[in-house]
């Protein structure tokens, strides 16, 4: 039972930690240009991850398959953070956490995987989630989508189109997953860096906070949430786990009005409520859906009794 609740306690402060990364990233992104923020980002994590490397397993070389998929994962994890960090600067921590959440139900859209037709009620939890995008849109009255919600609408599928491309990649293959984050931490700052060459100067000067905020972006949002995350969910059920780091949104609204000074109004908080019942209930047929298939799959004699939808 204690490892149970420590596994448990992890899980949670993975999630509390994303949770506040969208208020960091928005104070962050005030005092500087978005994308020298995510070069120092993903600079910092590069460093952590290579020292983590050299002490960790000495003498093993990356190989062929964590250079080739790493590569092109961090160029897909590029542009969802890019679009999340741009995001949340036109936008509340509050919203862009919540939007963001639409990844649970839109990436088994994208992953097929379980090689069968996702039930009818699965579109239904994605509608009430589509409907409260538009509440939290249109939260200080009807209006155009703005900017930030519209980008963190766009990062929602990207980032859902990267989960599915993660599992794609590394299926039956044998990548370690810190070796695989390095390549990913590495081809970003090298994407970022030309952008960011200009402005090194504003970012050597940066404030206490600036930099502390940097700092805890790359190393704890990124870096350790990352290990955290997968040494947990070794410990634990897949659908436990999912579980406690679905709780990401709820974090980013308690972080974002109760430390961001953020207004909450009556559609935002339906919103809310409406996102966070949807992203549930999706997560939770997904869930039973993947079992059932892989029951099939693996007693192909239950095909006939299985139903297909649920």
């Amino acid at each position: 039972m204690p490892i149970a609740r420590r596994t448990d306690a992890v899980l949670l402060l993975v999630a509390l930690v994303w949770g506040s990364s969208y208020l960091a990233a928005k104070t962050a992104t005030a005092a500087l240009p978005v994308l020298v923020v995510l070069f120092a980002r993903y600079a910092i994590s590069a460093l952590a991850c290579g020292a983590l490397v050299a002490f960790g397993r000495r003498g093993r070389r990356f190989t062929r398959d964590e250079v080739r998929t790493g590569s092109v994962l961090g160029v897909t994890q590029a542009a969802v953070l890019v679009l999340e960090t741009y995001g949340v600067a036109h936008t509340s921590a509050a919203n862009a956490g919540l939007i963001i959440s639409l990844t649970i139900v839109l990436t088994p859209l994208m992953d097929r995987s379980a090689g069968r037709r996702l039930p009818a009620t699965f579109f239904l939890a994605a509608g009430l989630c589509v409907l409260a995008v538009g509440l939290l849109s249109s939260s200080t009255g009807l209006h155009v989508p703005r900017l930030g919600d519209a980008l963190m609408l766009a990062a929602a599928v990207v980032r859902a189109g990267h989960v599915a491309l993660v599992g794609r990649l590394t299926a039956g293959r044998s990548v370690d997953p810190l070796r695989l984050t390095s390549v990913q931490t590495v081809v970003g700052s090298a994407l970022f860096l030309p952008a960011a060459l200009g402005h090194l100067p504003d970012l050597a000067h940066g404030s206490v906070t600036t930099w502390t905020q940097l700092v805890y972006l790359a190393l704890f949002c990124s870096v350790f949430a990352f290990l955290a995350q997968t040494q947990a969910v070794q410990r634990t059920s897949a659908s436990r786990a999912s579980l406690l780091l679905g709780t990401e949104p709820i974090w980013a609204v308690a972080i974002g009005f109760g430390l961001g000074g953020e207004r909450l109004t009556l559609w935002a908080a339906l919103g809310a409520v409406l996102m966070i019942a949807g992203t549930y209930w999706g997560q939770a047929i997904e869930r039973t859906h993947r079992a059932a298939a892989q029951t099939v799959k693996e007693d192909p004699a239950r095909r006939t009794t299985t139903p297909v939808s649920a």
